[in-house]
């Protein structure tokens, strides 16, 4: 199992798109976005847990623009 950091997000990046996105690598088996306790604002960071494709994921997507892939 591996657990990705995915930073700099979109704050209207929701984790149903994220999980689309990485899908595309491989099985996901959850997505975590980070909110504020206080407002429920997302903080622009998340985490992805995949079983598999996690490297591939990483190659694939590490340093590219997020919302300019989907």
């Amino acid at each position: 199992m591996k657990k990705l950091y995915v930073g700099n997000l979109s704050f209207e990046t929701t984790e149903t798109e994220l999980k689309e996105l990485f899908s595309q690598s491989g099985p996901v088996d959850t997505v975590r976005i980070i909110t504020d306790r206080d407002s429920g604002r997302s903080k622009g960071f998340g985490f992805v847990e995949m079983a598999d494709g996690g490297d591939k994921a990483i190659a694939e997507i590490n340093g590219k623009d997020l919302t300019a892939a989907h």
